[in-house]
């Protein structure tokens, strides 16, 4: 049973695209000063807001490649100096402010390096300790140490850290890491203590769980359907899989749950390869998708939005080595001018829900139309490799409209019957 507990979300966020900046790799010098020259760029497609993966010192003892992971932070209040200065951050947020652009920051609640700053400062029962006195590794993250939230001083230390950086700092929101790994009832405090200082802060939790929308996050990663999109991609899974999903999630989640569609992300790019890898042929029509999908929040991870087919050392500087807007960034100027202009595609209990149109291929098309107020967008998806000769009827839905991605007028007739081909799609909205 879904959880009956309507939220309201920061106003931006119901028709906003996120954009997660991989600052290392993202220009060729890895800095803040450089990817602020470029945040211009992402405001002309019409990113909103920037998800930055963590800018915090790094972890020496157990460092992983070269550089280290983002995620085995040293000081929570710290500047990663291979991006610059916190004058250097400060300016960044600012530039992206000033384009209207909102910065959320990463944050990794679960553990720090194991040469932390609070290992060094903080009693020893602000960790979880092996027998032996030293500080428990999660998982096989080997360079990390696992704090302990029995103790209620890491609470409060935690939310110290974060309010440093909205206070001081002026950013807008966090994405928390393995969010589902420290205790619901601290992110509770955490959202209450941060709206208190800003009403508008915006949550993401790197999760799906139910509980985490409870007085907490404003969204989740849609990590289940990112999958399946995957398996149907790869001739794994057939389209029926995916509507029944969309049905159950209807029944668990609350209305106002926001979840963060992706084709891509820094795990499944550094671990999994390229879109390009895993989607293939599919990748277009399955980009298109994450827009379209009811509650969705669409993401573009570094370099997508320039088509890099590349898969990013995780450890180690391997940037971008030309950045120049093309077909994708077309494509994406597109899909998100459709995200912003029509309400039928808001997420969280804004948007319109997902109406299907009955098709003679439920296998492999989906046919339906999402409807808002005086906003409606008709979806003809083709998610198969297969050429389908669509049969259907679009009763009311019948009707003149604009193709999202060619701007012409188009009639969608009373009776559709056409060969559509593999991983074909179109989308119109009036």
């Amino acid at each position: 049973m879904a959880i009956a507990e309507p939220s309201k979300h920061p106003e931006w966020s119901y028709s906003a695209v996120l954009y997660e900046m991989n600052i290392r790799q993202f220009t060729p010098q890895g800095t803040f000063q450089a990817a602020e020259e470029r945040l211009e760029s992402l405001h002309e497609i019409g990113i909103d807001a920037i998800w930055l993966m963590p800018i915090y010192p790094i972890g020496i003892e157990g460092r992983k490649g070269s550089l280290g992971s983002y995620y085995s932070i040293r000081d929570y209040k710290g500047i990663n100096p291979e991006f610059g200065t916190m004058e250097d951050f400060d300016s960044f947020v600012t530039k992206a402010h000033s384009l209207g652009m909102k910065v959320l920051l990463d944050w990794v609640a679960n553990h720090t390096a194991r040469d932390a700053k609070w290992l060094q400062t903080k009693p020893a029962d602000w960790y979880e300790r092996e027998d032996d006195g030293t500080a428990k590794v999660p998982w096989d993250w080997t360079d990390t140490a696992k704090l302990n939230y029995n103790n209620h001083d890491v609470w409060r230390g935690q939310i110290e850290a974060m309010r440093f950086w909205v206070e001081k700092h002026n950013i807008d929101g966090f994405r928390c890491d393995m969010a589902m790994l420290v205790p619901i009832e601290f992110w509770q405090e955490v959202s209450s203590v941060l709206h208190a200082i800003k009403p508008d802060i915006f949550m993401l939790a790197e999760a799906e769980e139910l509980n985490l929308f409870n007085r907490a996050f404003d969204m989740g990663y849609a990590w289940e359907i990112h999958h399946m999109m995957c398996d149907i991609a790869q001739g794994l899974r057939r389209v029926w899989d995916l509507r029944n999903v969309m049905y159950t999630d209807r029944e668990r989640y609350p209305a106002s749950a926001m979840r963060m569609m992706f084709t891509s992300n820094h795990d499944e790019n550094s671990w999994s390869g390229s879109e390009f890898i895993r989607f293939g042929a599919s990748l277009e029509v399955m980009t298109a998708l994450t827009f379209l999908w009811e509650a969705s929040m669409p993401l573009i991870y570094t370099g997508q939005e320039i088509g890099y087919d590349h898969s990013f050392a995780f450890f180690d500087r391997d940037p971008i080595p030309s950045y120049q807007h093309n077909s994708f960034t077309e494509l994406y100027r597109r899909l998100i001018s459709l995200k912003h202009n029509q309400r039928a595609l808001q997420a969280g209990e804004r948007g319109g829900r997902t109406i299907e149109i009955e098709n003679n291929a439920k296998d492999c098309m989906m046919t339906f139309v999402r409807e808002c107020d005086d906003s409606r967008v008709v979806a003809i998806l083709n998610l198969s490799p297969y050429t389908i000769h669509a049969d259907f009827n679009n009763g009311i839905y019948a009707g003149t409209y604009t193709n999202a991605m060619t701007g012409q007028q188009e009639e969608l007739p009373l009776h559709f019957e056409a060969d559509i081909e593999p991983w074909g799609y179109t989308i119109l909205y009036r």
